[in-house]
């Protein structure tokens, strides 16, 4: 939304100049975010995400060589979790690599398409991800609510079609949201008050008002995460009270250990997003904004291979081999 001293600081430009301002193809680079303004930190900042995207790419590639090579883990159950390290891989190599690259050679700048390109795959891995992670509740739910159903649900054909689904909607999403942000008009600058193109820092450069386009693509993405929060919510409230009702220990403990990875890789991404997303403006800060961006983009990734390996025995025993 423009604000009065928008008006007043374009009432003072030319009006040849504002026309080309106005003209989203005329910004032919963004500049991002910087981490820091001495060398010394944006050196340590270079160091630290290179740090946690080599340990991305070891523990989900581990993931995917030990999926592929073990004949034991052709389960669905682990079929999905390659499909999770292979989007992580990408949405994390979407914006650390670039990030590393500015705090090397100490700039913002990323072009025009360059900018694209990433709203475009982040968005894609991101929402698939989401997606999948649904799936994967559904899985769980079917293992432990319908164990005798396991392999006529989860069969491969109806696995590689769910996996395809996830895929899809990431994708279809995904041209939605970017074909629709960079159609508006941009005339605010090219600043973006974060490390990476995020489509609600590029629309506050917008001078355009089509808020029914605008309305409609946010209910469309409100129907899709509130559709697949409420089916995860569903499941875990179907799956706890079925192992509640399991009369032995063990039995709750096992199936309790089933879940945890997925409940943890779940609570991370839906908190720190919504919050990121959904936080009342009276809290804004850019600070805040950066952090929190890191805790949902760079974090999982990181951390998602760590997770699902730390309490599944077979996965372990197949990486140390």
């Amino acid at each position: 939304m423009l604000r009065v001293s928008d008006f007043q600081e374009q009432s003072t430009v030319p009006h040849a100049q504002r026309k080309l301002m106005s003209n989203g193809s005329s910004i032919t680079e963004f500049l991002l975010l910087a981490f820091a303004d001495t060398r010394e930190l944006q050196l340590l900042h270079f160091w630290l995400f290179l740090g946690i995207y080599l340990a991305a790419l070891l523990g989900n590639g581990l993931i995917i060589t030990a999926v592929a090579c073990d004949h034991r883990l052709y389960t669905p159950m682990y079929f999905f979790l390659l499909n999770l390290s292979l989007l992580d891989l990408g949405s994390i190599s979407t914006t650390v690599p670039k990030a590393m690259a500015n705090s090397l050679w100490d700039t913002r700048a990323i072009s025009y398409l360059g900018c694209a390109a990433q709203v475009f795959f982040f968005l894609f891995l991101m929402v698939g991800e989401y997606c999948l992670l649904t799936v994967m509740a559904y899985d769980r739910y079917v293992a432990i609510c319908k164990p005798l159903h396991y392999g006529t649900l989860l069969g491969s054909r109806a696995c590689v079609h769910m996996a395809a689904a996830a895929w899809g909607s990431g994708f279809l999403y995904a041209v939605l949201h970017t074909v629709n942000t960079f159609s508006l008009p941009l005339c605010q600058g090219n600043a973006l008050n974060q490390f990476f193109c995020e489509i609600p820092q590029i629309l506050k450069l917008s001078c355009s008002h089509s808020y029914l386009r605008k309305a409609g693509l946010l209910l469309f993405g409100f129907s899709l995460s509130s559709g697949c929060f409420v089916f995860i919510l569903l499941s875990y409230v179907q799956i706890f009270r079925a192992v509640l009702r399991i009369p032995s220990k063990h039995g709750r403990h096992k199936a309790f250990s089933m879940c945890l990875p997925h409940m943890a890789v779940v609570s991370l991404v839906l908190i720190t997003a919504m919050f990121a997303y959904l936080k009342p403006p009276s809290i804004f800060s850019p600070a805040l904004d950066l952090v929190l961006a890191v805790l949902y983009s760079v974090v999982p990734p990181a951390v998602n291979p760590l997770i699902y390996s730390m309490r599944n025995k077979e996965l372990k025993d197949t990486l140390k081999k």
